[in-house]
């Protein structure tokens, strides 16, 4: 996607207002619209990239110090149970933005959001030492 474009580069420069929450030379976090929990904070890079995979090492650490600090404000100012912290890359991962960005999504007791990880119904059938040396050979 090109940067003109871009919903949250839009949101970065002004043109289109949020509740800011932090900003500094290279980051910019701000509160998503859909409020899954009340708090729910996007963590996004200034610069455009993609995705967390095409983001530069350094710039992706400090979205993530940025996000940490977020996640322990939520528990203590906001009195948050528990956290999570997460990025998708690609539409296949649910990414609908193509601007890489964190979600820190605040949980409370009986909040009503889920997030389900099922194990694979086919991992009989899966080599696991096949996979891991896959990925090892990418590294």
């Amino acid at each position: 996607m090109n940067e003109k474009d871009c919903l949250f580069c839009k949101i970065i420069q002004g043109e289109i207002p949020s509740s800011k929450v932090y900003e500094d030379d290279d980051v910019y976090a701000f509160l998503d619209i859909s409020q899954v929990t009340p708090g729910h904070t996007l963590v996004v890079s200034k610069k455009h990239y993609d995705n967390f995979l095409a983001t530069p090492k350094d710039l992706m650490h400090k979205v993530m110090d940025v996000a940490q600090r977020i996640g322990q404000a939520d528990i203590l100012m906001l009195g948050a149970r528990g956290v999570n912290i997460l990025t998708n890359v690609n539409k296949e991962a649910g990414q609908s933005i193509f601007h890489f960005h964190v979600h820190v999504i605040p949980r409370y007791q009986s909040d009503g959001f889920i997030i389900e990880m099922k194990t694979n119904k086919d991992l009989e059938n899966l080599n696991l030492p096949a996979i891991a040396s896959e990925i090892k050979k990418g590294l």
